[in-house]
């Protein structure tokens, strides 16, 4: 496929979302006509393409967006803010000094896989280590390379890449750490064969609360409620309609996971609701028109992606492995595909 479709491969849009495209600063390129001397307007520019590289996580090329996101994870720990930011500076340049196309770098496209790749390691490999960090900065490179080679591949079906390039990297890694004494540092390895779900399925008001917030915090691997907050002002700095979105996908993988029986702790700390949440924003306005129509498809998506949740998990538990954001690729893939034979969601039938 040619330009168009990379150009739509994480952040772009068939549809008009409110703010889901669109820098408050106007134009993605607005930016790079800053004054000051050439050395000053580049240090503005690739700031401003670091931090919409953050937003894009969830599908936002704004950089104020990614500033508060940038804030959310310094409010975890200074460490996670730092693997965030310069996971996404090395992306980025990656990009640049390979020849990446200018509207993928500059709308941050190039980022967001990489500051998800840098937050993993940081997370399950130990923050304070020198060989993780040696491997975050190899990784942010090297998921460069896989992200060029997946968009190149899904653009046959016209399928963005999404956060695969992320998921590939992490899952191989995660995998095969154990077998490495420098990388792995805590001890025995997490292969172990899949449980059944134990503990309460009742979720007090408080918990429920947190896990909500938490959701969002998930995307980013983090369990504080707090940081979830910070998250959702940045979509809500995108744009009400977005937020409006994210909520009900986070709502909705809740209220799923509490039906389905899920461990009131596995709700508490939001990992049944980031994943909702990711496909929430895909279905409706990012990758299809946000319409009524989509918005129903986009929530019957976020239900999917939560109980495929812990069959993920399930999947990859014997060889340590974990679940990362597969249940939202998995599935977002899925509706996509299956919104081409669905005229009234992609816009081109009959209106609702």
């Amino acid at each position: 496929m040619g330009h168009a479709t990379d150009a739509l491969d994480a952040g772009g849009s068939t549809g008009d979302a409110e703010g889901s495209r669109k820098d408050p600063e106007g134009s993605t390129g607005s930016s790079e006509r800053a004054v000051g001397s050439p050395r000053v307007r580049l240090v503005r520019l690739f700031t401003t393409q670091v931090l919409r590289g953050q937003a894009q996580v969830t599908f936002l090329p704004n950089a104020v967006t990614g500033a508060l996101f940038s804030a959310a994870l310094f409010a975890a720990g200074w460490e996670y803010g730092v693997y965030g930011l310069l996971g996404t500076a090395v992306g980025t340049a990656t990009a640049r000094l390979l020849g990446v196309d200018r509207e993928r770098v500059s709308t941050g496209l190039e980022g967001f896989n990489a500051c998800l790749t840098a937050l993993c390691f940081a997370v399950f490999l130990g923050a304070e280590q020198v060989s993780t960090a040696l491997l975050a900065v190899t990784g942010c490179v090297v998921v460069t390379v896989v992200t060029a080679a997946v968009v190149r591949l899904l653009g046959v079906w016209g399928l963005p890449s999404l956060t695969l390039p992320y998921c590939l990297l992490a899952t191989a890694v995660t995998i095969a750490a154990p077998g490495f004494g420098r990388l792995w540092h805590t001890g025995q390895g997490l292969a172990a064969l899949p449980l059944a779900a134990s503990g309460t399925t009742a979720v007090e008001p408080a918990e429920l609360a947190r896990g909500f917030l938490a959701g969002f915090a998930q995307i980013f691997f983090m369990p504080q409620w707090y940081v979830g907050a910070l998250l959702l002002l940045g979509l809500l700095v995108a744009g009400p309609r977005t937020a409006a979105v994210a909520c009900l996908g986070n709502a909705v993988g809740v209220a799923t996971a509490w039906g389905l029986g899920a461990p009131a702790a596995r709700i508490a700390d939001g990992t049944m609701g980031y994943n909702a949440v990711l496909v929430a924003l895909a279905l409706c306005g990012v990758f299809l028109p946000a319409r009524a129509a989509t918005l129903v498809y986009a929530l019957v998506g976020a239900a999917a992606a939560t109980a495929l949740g812990p069959a993920v998990s399930a999947l990859f538990a014997p060889s340590g492995g974990h679940a990362f954001t597969w249940p939202f690729v998995l599935t977002t893939f899925v509706f996509l595909a299956g919104a081409k034979s669905f005229p009234r969601l992609t816009g081109s039938g009959d209106g609702d």
